[in-house]
């Protein structure tokens, strides 16, 4: 596959991206309980619009149409945020949740934006990229400001848990926290099999010569 074509996907891909951010950002938005940090969700959901329209003219520029190509990125991004709304929390530690993920959003966008810069300046796309710069520099901006509300937010969530004695009251573990729970136990065992080339066996110690040879036997046998 040509460069070109490489470009044109991720740029596809940031084009779906910054759609699903738009349309989920209403929520996100009314969900927050912080007034800075809804005005901040608030603000950055226009500029959202605006960059599906930077996009857009680029891919006016490169003659091609943007869509045809889901982004399983964001929309994995978008799946946190919305267990981060289903959380029942309070107040600081609630925000702290939404921040959390949209922390992660942001930069997930900015690595696809700085590669797709790059490209486009190896193509010799000086147009594209000027267009793509605007919308990194947003993202930037964004994450500078999420970076500084969190400082306050999580402060304020750390007085909360002090002050209810870092108690919760027990809950029952819902469909989604089961699924979860479920799908982490099955990324740590297969991360298991890799584990086993640490030099370390399962009790911890160090592993003796002929052990770790027998283990990296049964890692690459499995």
């Amino acid at each position: 596959m040509a460069l070109k074509d490489v470009f044109i996907n991720e740029l596809r891909d940031m084009y779906s991206a910054e759609n699903q951010l738009a349309k989920a950002a209403p929520k996100l938005t009314k969900s927050a309980k912080d007034e800075d940090l809804r005005k901040l969700f608030k603000n950055h959901a226009e500029e959202t619009k605006e960059q599906i329209g930077r996009l857009r003219e680029a891919f006016e520029i490169l003659g091609t149409k943007p869509t045809g190509k889901h982004c399983e990125g964001m929309e994995g991004m978008i799946a946190e945020s919305s267990e981060a709304l289903g959380e029942e929390r309070a107040g600081a530690s609630f925000d702290a949740g939404l921040l959390g993920a949209a922390l992660r959003t942001e930069h997930y966008e900015i690595a696809g934006y700085t590669a797709a810069i790059l490209m486009a300046k190896a193509l010799g796309m000086k147009d594209v990229a000027d267009l793509l710069k605007e919308n990194l520099a947003e993202e930037e901006k964004m994450a500078k400001h999420l970076h500084s509300t969190a400082k306050d937010i999580f402060k304020k969530a750390a007085k909360e848990a002090k002050m209810d004695g870092d108690v919760e009251p027990p809950s029952k573990k819902s469909k989604m926290d089961k699924d979860s729970e479920r799908d982490s136990e099955v990324d740590e065992q297969d991360a298991g099999v890799r584990t086993k080339l640490t030099g370390k066996s399962k009790a911890g110690k160090k592993a003796k010569p002929a052990e770790l040879k027998a283990e990296e036997e049964t890692a690459v046998a499995e």
